[in-house]
């Protein structure tokens, strides 16, 4: 496939990224990335996530160093493939706001990636992580993060410096406690901790104001699948108030 045939299936109206220049690849462009596709600087969205059948026929094994090109590049998407590392020049995409790369084999992301500044969407869900990846802790604007589906055992203290998640989603992990100072997540919407292996949650966990804790009011905060004591679940699940009596008499 030529430079040229690529742009052919460049769009520019696709509803949800307006006015961005995008470019889908798929089928059998995903097992053999055409080099041309390196030279179309101007995208700004690209999508390299297989989707449906027959397209799940092919997937993305390896992304290719040469991604560093494409500097233009705000919302880059390698969902449900085979990928078990990203290239270190993925830092090269300074412009990059969204990055997506759930359902893969990821134990582990390049520290490259702390160089992505602009980056406010960070989806990691079902990899194979068992530590929580450090370069994401430098990722200051980050609003939302999913490290839904791995095997996570600790979350970093260090993770109350990234002020601006408004949410995190850490269900079906092997967490055991959270940092005692998660309070400090003051902007946090949604919180989501279920089936984990969490006995209790830190005081601090009441200072997260915008939590909807009750299942009459739509909550975004999930618990079930812990084994919780200190709050039980029923005392989460009966609001901000009775979590601070519980822990107001403990």
């Amino acid at each position: 496939m030529t430079c040229g045939s690529l742009r052919l299936y460049i769009e520019t109206d696709d509803p949800e990224y307006p006015g961005l220049i995008k470019l889908k690849l798929q089928g059998k462009d995903l097992e053999n990335i055409p080099a041309e596709l390196f030279m179309l600087k101007e995208l700004q969205v690209l999508c390299m996530s297989p989707e449906r059948q027959p397209s799940l026929t092919y997937k993305l094994n390896e992304l290719p160093a040469d991604i560093g090109y494409l500097t233009h590049l705000r919302v880059l998407l390698l969902d449900t493939n085979e990928l078990q590392t990203l290239p270190s020049e993925i830092g090269s995409l300074k412009l990059l706001e969204k990055l997506s790369v759930s359902n893969n084999r990821l134990k582990q992301l390049p520290f490259a990636l702390s160089e992505l500044k602009r980056l406010e969407s960070l989806h990691l869900s079902n990899n194979l992580f068992v530590e929580f990846p450090k370069c994401v802790l430098q990722l200051k604007k980050v609003r939302f993060l999913d490290l839904c589906s791995n095997q996570l055992e600790e979350v970093p203290v260090t993770i109350t410096e990234m002020d601006n998640l408004e949410t995190l989603l850490l269900f079906d992990n092997r967490l055991t406690m959270l940092p005692t100072d998660i309070g400090q997540l003051k902007k946090l919407r949604c919180l989501w901790l279920g089936d984990n292996f969490i006995r209790s949650l830190p005081r601090s966990i009441t200072e997260l104001q915008n939590l909807i804790w009750s299942p009459l009011l739509a909550p975004s905060v999930t618990v079930n699948g812990n084994p919780l004591s200190d709050p039980p679940t029923k005392v989460c699940k009966a609001g901000i108030e009775e979590i601070e009596r519980h822990f107001s008499e403990s």
